[in-house]
């Protein structure tokens, strides 16, 4: 089942994240993380024709020139000096979207697509995608509840008000 929340839970959804939360709902069968164990670039592969529909540019590879780079610092001349790669990027509506799966919350990469979308040039919103339950152990018999434990982070996040992010909005998608 797709889940989502919207932060700030006080604005509603812009109708790009709703459109985003579409996409994902589409393949839900191919993706769901309770039946199924696919890597963040499968999820990715999934959901990129529904993405490229939406006006996003989605990366189509790990050569250098199949990512996409989202400015972060200019230098001489204009020329960008620094740069984070992104799963997929809506220019126009400066989106970012980030797809995870194993990695979201045992290597805290959701934090990661966080920081880098705020230090990203332009960008207003950012979209995170992570597994619902995310299974690990030699044994298979760890579950994480992924989405649950982000949804936490980022409702305490809100809440505390003690740090203030430069975009307008945040989507996290449980799939």
């Amino acid at each position: 089942m797709i889940q989502w929340v919207h932060y700030p839970r006080s604005d509603e959804p812009e109708s790009l994240s709703l459109a985003v939360v579409d996409v994902f709902k589409n393949v839900e069968p191919e993706i769901n993380s309770d039946t199924h164990t696919k890597s963040s670039n499968e999820v990715l592969a999934a959901v990129a024709i529904g993405l490229e529909a939406a006006g996003f540019i989605v990366e189509s590879g790990k050569r250098k020139a199949d990512k996409i780079h989202v400015p972060v610092l200019y230098g001489r001349n204009g020329k960008v000096e620094k740069s984070f790669e992104a799963d997929a990027y809506h220019r126009e509506h400066g989106y970012v979207l980030e797809v995870e799966a194993g990695r979201a919350v045992v290597n805290n990469q959701f934090l990661k697509d966080l920081f880098q979308a705020c230090m990203m040039h332009e960008v207003r919103y950012l979209g995170i995608a992570v597994r619902n339950s995310y299974t690990s152990g030699s044994a298979k018999k760890l579950v994480s509840k992924d989405f649950e434990r982000v949804v936490a982070f980022l409702d305490t996040l809100y809440a505390s008000n003690r740090l203030n992010l430069p975009l307008e909005g945040i989507l996290l998608i449980g799939y």
